[in-house]
């Protein structure tokens, strides 16, 4: 079981570098956890690249469809995250000595503590390190 954050989730949902490389880890795990926490931060950088000019709306629309068809999807399994998710951030980083980790990271971080899971697959060289210092294992397709 992996917990997969936003920058491979994106990967899936739409052809970039290294999409391949995250569709194959993918295939090789049981089960991919999607958090309400990756799917809201998904869909929030999905319409950033709409009102930027990078999506036609169209494009953004059929992409916001398809991750919630996706989501329900095996192997990837949708979980609700609980309202202690702050207080373990807020542990996590203050036991977290000099690594810094931005919010949103921290927040994956606490949500992988919160359903009891291990294993990170990410393409955030932050997150990967703060998770690693964190005693999390990651997985970082076509870059291990």
């Amino acid at each position: 079981m992996v917990y997969v954050d936003t920058s491979c989730l994106l990967k899936v949902l739409r052809p970039e570098p290294l999409s391949e490389a995250v569709w194959a880890a993918i295939a090789g795990e049981d089960t991919v956890v999607v958090s309400i926490l990756a799917e809201l931060e998904t869909l929030v950088q999905l319409k950033a690249e709409w009102v930027g000019g990078r999506l036609t709306r169209n494009q953004w629309r059929q992409t916001e469809t398809r991750l919630a068809s996706l989501k329900n999807q095996p192997p990837f399994e949708p979980r609700r995250l609980p309202a202690s998710l702050f207080l373990t951030a807020l542990r996590q980083h203050r036991n977290s000595g000099q690594q810094h980790c931005r919010s949103l990271d921290r927040l994956h971080l606490a949500a992988m503590e919160e359903l009891q899971l291990t294993r990170l697959m990410t393409h955030d060289e932050g997150q990967a390190k703060a998770a690693i210092a964190a005693g999390f294992a990651v997985i970082r397709p076509g870059r291990d």
